[in-house]
């Protein structure tokens, strides 16, 4: 990454930007969808210990693991990372 994007004086390193973590996918039936009710269950097309993936839009960023966090945070999701996209090609 050239440096002077990642440098601190870059007014564009302190504006927020919105990760979308997909943790996968459903394709009921829409008779199954319009059935849907408190309590159903929507079986997803991963496992539970399958890597969830990281967008930025409709851009992949990374994949990672998901985890809770310990401590005062206890409870709380979080990804730990495994693969990170090569950004600078998309600059």
């Amino acid at each position: 990454m050239d440096e002077n994007l990642a440098s601190p004086a870059n007014p564009f390193t302190q504006v927020p930007i919105e990760i979308t973590i997909s943790v996968g996918r459903a394709r009921p039936l829409v008779r199954d969808l319009l059935r849907l009710r408190r309590d159903s269950v929507l079986p997803l097309d991963r496992k539970v210990d399958d890597p969830v993936e990281l967008y930025v839009g409709d851009k992949l960023i990374a994949r990672g693991e998901l985890q809770e966090l310990d401590g005062d945070q206890a409870g709380q999701l979080a990804v730990r990372l495994t693969e990170v996209a090569d950004l600078q090609d998309g600059l």
